[in-house]
């Protein structure tokens, strides 16, 4: 259907509406009231054997849960899932074993919590007793649970398929509520991230995406300054205009910002949000378009972690640039050749329209500028060649400084998200010239797509404001089948990570 300003719109819900709820659950494991009971285990020679956690269950079934487990072939590797009934030995009726490997990580608790529960679709009540010897690890099992538990129906029509878990019970003393508080937020989190990439692009205009920032603003307490296409044009953001131009759903630029009073450091966020990426005029192949809902999830996990982060309370002022708007192709359409002048006046000779992505981060990070942040970290989902370098889960992480760099994977690495360092060689910039403008927004050169983009985008960085960039074009959208924690379609890419960069900065380690 068409608007009144002969938009196309089609209504609908933003989000899947579905919420798990967990508590902490101190009782015996065996007298838990649930209907289905979660326990890890490790590889015990040729078998697999109850990991701690598990010794009230075993007690309760004579001693012989390992037996059991060995006879329905039981390994204890990791991302493995047994099924085996309880024969009332306990309240529950069904046992899930989720394996966890060999000395397990927070990740590995993480990955078998949501495997498992992922599993008990259609089970309403869980109990999840994975070992748990730390506050740390108490989270890791409540998040991955949570998140095990996400599914997105919001389109669908009684099509049969299983609810997820509605309640899981963790067991684990009530002295760990904080860390379940914290899981709980951050899974919040997550799930918007993935709910917003999930969203058809019918539903999800660039306005709808700006819309759904100010809902989110408002119930955070974040602070908002939505830009629409005709103060983008007057501002002179050539790039988000530019892009925009060829769609009749006009582009935004929202501005979310965090503050803390004892704050003494600010973190800028920029976040691409293409809501539909077709290609423009430079028009994608069917195979590579069919996903491209997901070409906003840079933005969508910005707004994600603010939502976390004012939740959190860490002592550092945010503020988030989520960077909006649709790349069609029409007659309004920008052309291969045109040359956009860049917020702050920077001209760029567009040579392929769908090397978009850069043009609209490029608006919002000279603007992010303007808050006189310590560090700016972008992410967006923006080359092909992230996919061919490091895959589809593994972000590609690339800084102006080197220890800044180093710093953000580490960050990835203790929010579970798995990245990698980058370059920016130098030489690269020489592939950018332009004849007309001064930079062009694709190189010359075949090679070194990923760190190419990278070196466009720290053009755009101000002087003396150290940078790190985030391309997760790959780990944003999982086009597979689901695993550990992570389902298919949309997973929420780089929100976790943000939120632990935000701490970071705030407690001075970034």
């Amino acid at each position: 259907m068409l608007d009144p300003k002969g938009r196309i719109r089609s209504p609908g819900r933003l989000t899947s509406g579905y919420v798990t709820s967990i508590s902490l659950d101190s009782a015996a494991l065996a007298s838990i009231d649930a209907d289905a009971i979660v326990i890890g285990v490790s590889p015990d020679g040729e078998g697999a054997a109850p990991a701690g956690g598990a010794g009230d269950l075993d007690r309760a079934m004579g001693g012989r849960l390992a037996e059991a487990l060995a006879a329905l072939g039981a390994t204890g590797k990791a991302g493995e899932i047994t099924r085996l009934p309880s024969l009332g030995a306990v309240t529950a009726k069904v046992i899930v074993a989720a394996g966890l490997g060999a000395d397990p990580s927070a990740e590995d608790l993480r990955r078998a919590a949501g495997a498992a529960v992922r599993a008990l679709a259609g089970t309403a009540r869980a109990a999840v007793a994975l070992p748990a010897e730390s506050a740390a690890d108490v989270e890791a099992v409540a998040l991955g649970a949570l998140l095990g538990a996400y599914s997105f129906d919001a389109y669908r029509t009684g099509d049969g398929r299983k609810a997820p878990v509605e309640e899981i019970r963790l067991a684990a003393p009530a002295s760990e509520q904080a860390a379940v508080d914290r899981a709980r937020t951050l899974a919040a989190s997550v799930k918007l991230v993935r709910d917003l990439v999930n969203t058809p692009p019918s539903h999800l205009a660039p306005e709808d995406l700006a819309a759904e920032a100010g809902r989110v603003a408002a119930e955070a307490g974040l602070g908002i300054e939505v830009l629409d296409e005709k103060a983008l044009v007057e501002g002179g953001y050539g790039g988000i205009a530019g892009v925009g131009q060829g769609s009749v759903n006009p582009p935004r630029l929202v501005r979310l910002a965090y503050t803390h009073a004892e704050a003494s450091r600010t973190l800028a966020l920029v976040g691409k949000g293409i809501t539909f990426d077709s290609g423009g005029l430079s028009l994608k192949p069917t195979d590579a378009m069919d996903w491209m809902k997901s070409d906003m999830g840079g933005a969508a996990a910005v707004l994600g972690a603010l939502a976390a982060i004012a939740e959190l309370g860490p002592k550092v002022n945010v503020v988030g640039y989520l960077a909006i708007a649709e790349n069609m192709p029409s007659g309004t359409a920008q052309r291969p050749s045109d040359v956009l002048r860049i917020y702050g006046g920077k001209t760029v000779e567009v040579l392929n329209t769908d090397a978009e992505g850069r043009l609209v981060m490029a608006d919002a990070l000279v603007r992010a500028g303007e808050d006189s942040p310590d560090l700016i970290v972008d992410v967006a989902t923006l080359t092909g060649a992230q996919l061919v370098a490091l895959g589809t889960r593994t972000t590609g992480v690339m800084a102006n400084d080197d220890d800044v760099r180093e710093k953000v994977v580490a960050a990835a690495e203790r929010a579970g998200e798995p990245s990698w360092g980058m370059p920016l060689p130098a030489e690269l910039r020489k592939g950018l010239d332009s004849s007309v403008a001064d930079i062009a927004n694709i190189s010359g050169e075949r090679w070194g797509g990923m760190l190419v983009a990278g070196t466009f985008l720290k053009e755009f960085v101000p002087d003396g404001v150290k940078w790190a960039h985030l391309d997760i074009a790959g780990p944003s959208f999982n086009k597979g089948e689901p695993y550990g924690y992570t389902p298919k379609g949309g997973t929420g890419a780089a929100a976790r990570t943000l939120v632990q960069i935000a701490e970071d900065v705030a407690a001075g380690i970034l």
